[in-house]
């Protein structure tokens, strides 16, 4: 119940839609009045005493298996409350000529749930989390979950699903995902090289294109001139690169080849390239210097006003 105020009861609407679906009544009790249900205590307290005490199972279904075996068994073999003289299988026999039938199509129980996806593509359902698409991350969800899967809708598609799990604190993966996600990660890894060099080395940006062009492979070609701009600096790349496009090969080995006859002819000995953590290497951020012509312009401007 939702409120009530003496007689006057608000049913849950999704127990009136219940009942209704299954052609009963509900009637509640009396507040603070747990006698007049005791028969549906009795009923609950033989099903934790005579099924549950003392019994193992290895999952649910099998849990489920043993509870219709001891139910169509034991339970229906013993003897009615109402009259001794009659087994609950034969009481029941007897009043099922009265019932009215059960409904064609079962009533939906599934459980349905809004779900928040953070930064990672895991949706968190029953403190356990379900892979989803990497493209539907900072998105919220709707979880559809009955006792055998996990669907995972966004509106009335189905994105994903999965076997439930009634562990806690499970990570259940579709090996597509995550194949996906790191095929991703791949690519915006070779995304942020190529933006690393190109906002370094503007020039690089041209050989990079011809390179293209020529059909080679722009990632190794970025990792290349990525270690030389770490073991060189950005002077000497520059100039290394504005060097190989002069000579019409847009190739790290160019590049490589005129920094080392650059150092040649300085006579210095080979720059070692010193490792840093990513978190040290982050902090050294390469910004281009502005064109302070623009502020000239502004201040004759100003002038002439």
């Amino acid at each position: 119940m939702l409120e009530r105020q003496g007689q006057a009861i608000r049913f849950n609407p999704t127990l009136l839609e219940f009942a209704g679906f299954h052609r009963y009544e509900p009637r509640p009790v009396a507040v603070a009045r747990g006698n007049e249900k005791g028969r549906v205590e009795r009923a609950i307290r033989y099903i934790r005493d005579a099924f549950f005490a003392g019994r193992t199972f290895t999952s649910l279904e099998d849990l489920n298996a043993q509870a219709e075996a001891w139910m169509s068994g034991a339970a229906a073999d013993r003897r009615c409350p109402e009259d001794t003289t009659l087994t609950v299988r034969e009481a029941f026999a007897q009043e099922q000529q009265q019932l009215l039938a059960l409904p064609d199509n079962p009533y939906p129980t599934d459980e349905h749930v809004a779900v928040k996806i953070g930064k990672t593509p895991y949706a968190r359902f029953d403190l356990n989390d379900y892979s989803v698409p990497h493209d539907y991350v900072q998105r919220t969800l709707t979880v559809s979950a009955d006792l055998q899967q996990v669907r995972l809708l966004n509106g009335q598609e189905v994105i994903a699903t999965h076997s439930r799990s009634f562990d806690r604190g499970a990570q259940i993966e579709n090996p597509d995902h995550v194949a996906t996600l790191t095929e991703y990660k791949h690519h915006a890894s070779q995304h942020r090289n190529t933006d690393r060099l190109t906002q370094a080395v503007p020039q690089s940006r041209e050989l990079l294109t011809l390179a293209a062009e020529r059909g080679e492979p722009l990632g190794r070609i970025s990792s290349a001139l990525l270690a030389l701009l770490d073991r060189y600096g950005v002077t000497e790349l520059q100039a290394a690169v504005q060097e190989a496009l002069q000579r019409g090969v847009p190739h790290p080995n160019a590049v490589r080849l005129a920094l080392e006859r650059r150092r040649e002819a300085r006579e210095e000995p080979p720059p070692v390239a010193i490792p840093l953590p990513s978190h040290v290497q982050k902090r050294d951020t390469i910004i281009q210097p502005h064109d302070l012509d623009t502020y000239d312009q502004i201040t004759e401007a100003a002038h002439v006003d």
